[in-house]
């Protein structure tokens, strides 16, 4: 268990961390200066790789083995996929898509 101390100092790091990783970007580029090529190419594939990510990491433990076989899992994925292709709200898709698979485990499977 922390004491208090160390409990304020962890809370002041992670402030000071929060702090800095909002005034970096502001800081390297100021302004309206250009901004280099590799950023601009970053900004552009990491959310893709980022949520690439996120579904194999969410997807890692199913077993296609056993019953349910995955099918909570893929049910939800295509309720994702199909909502987002349709109203192309990330929100919405990823918000539907949890509210299904957590109705489909906990009533269905």
């Amino acid at each position: 268990m922390l004491s208090a101390q160390e409990t304020f100092l962890v809370i002041v790091v992670i402030a000071v961390v929060t702090f800095l990783t909002r005034l970096l970007p502001f800081a390297l580029f100021p302004g309206k200066s250009e901004k280099p090529a590799w950023v601009l190419y970053l900004g552009r594939v990491l959310p893709y790789a980022i949520v690439a990510m996120l579904v194999v990491y969410c997807l890692k433990g199913v077993s296609v083995q056993a019953w349910p076989f995955g099918l909570p899992e893929l049910i939800a994925v295509a309720a994702v996929v199909a909502l987002h292709v349709w109203k192309k709200n990330t929100l919405l898709s990823i918000g539907a898509g949890t509210v299904l698979y957590m109705v489909l485990i906990q009533f269905v499977f």
